[in-house]
């Protein structure tokens, strides 16, 4: 009877396991989705910022130039339009889709990162250079904003 007993739990947990897997779940993924022109996303924004790098220095040069405060920053776009870097600056970024346009401004701070780490205009203290650097990462964030244009703000 004991045996009869494990037989029974056996098929109870056979047809269990059986009903289980018979369930399957198979997941399509549509490849015109994921490319837009045999591309993945990612790979198209990097070619799109290969392609107009020239232009993206704009973008640098104006992430470069006089640190200002945050208030700055985020307030009126209107009155930073004045500067020229800025303004041909949002011109780039305009061509660029909105999917796009934080990795254009993350390749610009990388640039303008560059430039002044290696022996750029800021000479002084760690603590100063430090500071600076925030405030051109903060000017970064928010510049799809400046140019009036989505993302309001990037991750840098």
């Amino acid at each position: 009877m004991a045996k009869l007993g494990v037989f029974a739990a056996m098929l109870v947990a056979l047809l269990a396991f059986a009903q289980a897997n018979r369930f399957t779940i198979t997941t399509t993924v549509d490849e015109e989705d994921l490319n837009q022109g045999g591309q993945m996303p990612m790979q198209m924004c990097r070619q799109q910022i290969q392609q107009q790098m020239q232009q993206i220095r704009h973008c640098q040069r104006y992430l470069s130039s006089g640190m200002m405060m945050l208030e700055e920053v985020v307030g009126q776009s209107g009155q930073q339009m004045q500067q020229p870097h800025l303004r041909q600056c949002c011109m780039t970024l305009q061509n660029f889709n909105e999917q796009c346009r934080c990795e254009a401004v993350r390749a610009a701070f990388g640039m303008a990162r560059e430039q002044q780490q290696g022996g750029g205009s800021w000479q002084g203290q760690a603590g100063q250079q430090q500071q600076m650097m925030e405030q051109m990462r903060m000017k970064a964030r928010f510049l799809p904003q400046q140019c009036n244009m989505g993302p309001m703000m990037c991750r840098i």
